[in-house]
């Protein structure tokens, strides 16, 4: 039941619904008699397993289980997560060289400059820190195609091109020279510490005949043990001395054998055949091959992983290339250099189980005064709904404790498509139909008209930040004004890229994000960022929106909701990118929105008929657990 699990998690999480097409690959359609959230736990017996529907979160999970709180209404699951990111390059371009460490405290020595000149072989030694390549102490004989072992202060360097034997030891500043290989080589590979060492296979001159000797390291000096049963070179190496795993190589070998400190033994081989891999692993067990030649000009970016029986594919590196190094854990693991021209790249590899909870929507107080093209205030549990049109141009003011609405006091100006800044005691309002200036000012009790007045008259205009510091941006039909309010009077700022109407704005007036809105075109996905000074193009959104709403509180993170259709679309931004999210059970246009990128809210718009519709959305969570997760 295990792999069943797992995909139906995955699925499942996936879109934030459970339905038919999530049973895709698992079990038929038919073996599920209702796909409703309520009823998560309904499944025929011969499904076999079920979805629990509990109070609160089991204390006790495996990887693959998913279950519903009822509490909190949110579907959850315990699913593992694997990926290649990009880390900082290398200061020196290189490849075939020697790796040692962890992913966070990695280290990378000698090398070789090519295809492009000048060639040259290197003594260099850098060290990573998990984000940055740094200099360290320099090899005392620069060399390639080297072996290597051991951890950043404590590594060791042997062998190397052409048929070399010597070996040196790295104590976290500089080399010391050490005892001899009995058998000179290169093209080898390397497992274990700088005092239990074990180098094996390679070859004397760049090609055949291939090696199959093993030698281990104490420290001191180099034994030959048993030898492995297929000669080869330019394999992946990992593990320790008493536990590691050999596996792929010249010529283009699937071959994989483990060493259990006195022999090895043939088991399972790659799916990607391959030669001139990067291996990664703690034990033979639990190792990681990436990258790599597969045959002549074609480079690999393709990742699997050995569990103790069997090779595994997972999700490939971002940049195919060969004759990289590479360090750390197969959930943690570090690969470096190489080339296919990217001979600095450095890719991190993490594999972590998640405890997920899906964003998601749930239904609020409705408002009292159905409506759209509204202005709002606020976050989730403080926010203000206000003026807007029911059919008639409004300065209804509504106000929302995170569970009903109440009326206050009205607007000194009905107005529409406007907006504003601030929270439920100290807000201000700007701008409206037909391109109104004036602006409002609300205690927690009344609007005041102030003299501050906006430089360019403004309807379709966003709004975000402060009751003395806010921030306006565009305006119809289309516009890249950006105006600026101290509290007393509003100065113009400097304009933005794309010019725009009926977008979005949040975050505060010295880190704000512009969303979506109507271009000179149509809807566009359009995103830029706001330091109180300039702007800055991002990258766009997944789709282009009118009269979309947002929530957060500054420009690294918010939550963009609703627009034509009408749409229940919902995106997340990172600080980077948007990600689809969890949609609106109310599609809807020309919405309020209002809150934070984790705890936002959403109201108001018309679907096309104005609506009342209130929905509070929660961000999801990805938590790595501390404990130790078995797969049934």
């Amino acid at each position: 039941m295990g792999s069943l699990k797992r995909n139906l998690a995955n699925n499942i999480l996936s879109d934030g619904k459970f339905d038919a097409t999530d049973l895709s690959g698992t079990v038929p359609a038919s073996n599920v008699n209702n796909d409703s959230l309520s009823n998560l736990t309904t499944f025929s017996p011969s499904l076999g397993d079920t979805i629990q529907s509990v109070a609160s979160d089991p204390p006790s999970l495996s990887e693959g289980d998913f279950w519903y709180n009822t509490t909190t209404g949110s579907l959850k699951g315990l699913v593992e997560i694997k990926a290649w990111s990009s880390g900082g390059n290398l200061s020196t371009p290189r490849g075939i060289m020697g790796g040692a460490g962890t992913q966070t405290a990695g280290l990378g020595f000698g090398g070789y400059k090519t295809p492009y000149p000048p060639f040259a072989t290197y003594d260099d030694t850098e060290e990573y820190n998990g984000f940055n390549w740094t200099s360290g102490g320099n090899l005392n004989t620069a060399r390639r195609n080297l072996g290597g072992a051991g951890t950043q202060t404590a590594a060791l360097g042997f062998g190397g091109h052409p048929n070399r034997t010597d070996s040196e030891e790295y104590n976290g500043s500089s080399w010391t020279t050490g005892n001899s290989l009995n058998s000179g080589r290169g093209n080898l590979a390397g497992a274990g510490t700088q005092t239990a060492g074990l180098g094996f296979a390679g070859d004397s001159a760049g090609g055949p005949p291939y090696s199959t000797a093993t030698e281990e390291y104490d420290g001191t000096s180099w034994t030959t043990v048993n030898s492995m049963n297929t000669g080869r070179s330019t394999l992946g190496g990992s593990g320790i001395q008493t536990s590691a795993l050999g596996f792929g190589g010249s010529p283009y070998s699937s071959t994989t054998e483990e060493y259990d400190g006195t022999n090895w033994t043939s088991v399972s081989g790659l799916n990607t055949a391959r030669q001139r891999l990067v291996g990664t692993g703690a034990t033979a067990s639990a190792s990681i091959a990436a990258l790599g030649k597969t045959s002549g000009p074609t480079f690999s970016a393709a990742s699997e992983e050995y569990d103790g029986s069997a090779w595994a594919s997972t999700p490939s590196a971002a940049v195919a290339r060969g004759y990289a190094a590479g360090c750390g854990t197969n959930k943690a693991a570090l690969a470096f250099g190489g080339w296919n021209i990217q001979g600095a790249a450095t890719e991190e590899y993490n594999s972590n189980i998640n405890a997920i909870t899906k964003s998601a929507w749930a239904s609020g107080g409705n408002l009292n005064t159905a409506r759209q093209q509204v202005a709002s205030v606020g976050i989730q549990t403080a926010s203000l709904a206000v003026g807007g049109t029911t059919g008639t141009q409004t300065g209804v003011t509504e106000s929302y404790d995170g569970s009903s609405w109440s009326e206050v006091n009205d607007l000194n100006t009905a107005r529409r498509y406007f907006d504003g800044a601030g929270t439920t005691t100290a807000a201000v309002v700007f701008g409206g139909y037909p391109d109104l200036t004036t602006t409002e000012e609300w205690d927690g009790t009344n609007w005041t008209s102030v003299p501050g007045s906006l430089n360019t008259g403004s309807h379709g205009i966003t709004g975000s930040g402060t009751q003395t510091a806010a921030l306006g941006a565009g305006r119809a039909p289309t516009g890249t004004n950006t105006e600026l309010y101290n509290g007393t009077s509003w100065t113009a700022g400097n304009p933005f890229s794309t010019a725009r109407a009926y977008s979005t704005l949040s975050g505060v007036q010295t880190s704000s994000l512009l969303s979506g809105g109507q271009d000179a075109i149509g809807g566009t996905a359009a995103t830029e960022s706001f330091d109180g000074t300039s702007w800055t193009t991002e990258n766009s959104m997944n789709s282009g929106r009118v009269g979309l709403a947002s929530g957060g509180s500054d420009s690294t993170a918010a939550v963009a909701f609703g627009g034509p259709g009408p749409s229940n679309a919902t995106e997340e931004y990172d600080g980077t990118s948007w990600a689809i999210s969890s949609s609106m059970s109310t599609g809807r246009q020309y919405l309020g929105g209002s809150g934070t990128a984790s705890s936002a809210l959403a109201f108001g718009g018309r679907l096309p008929a104005v609506t009342n519709a209130t929905e509070e959305f929660t961000a999801g969570t990805q938590v790595v657990t501390s404990s130790t997760l078995t797969t049934s």
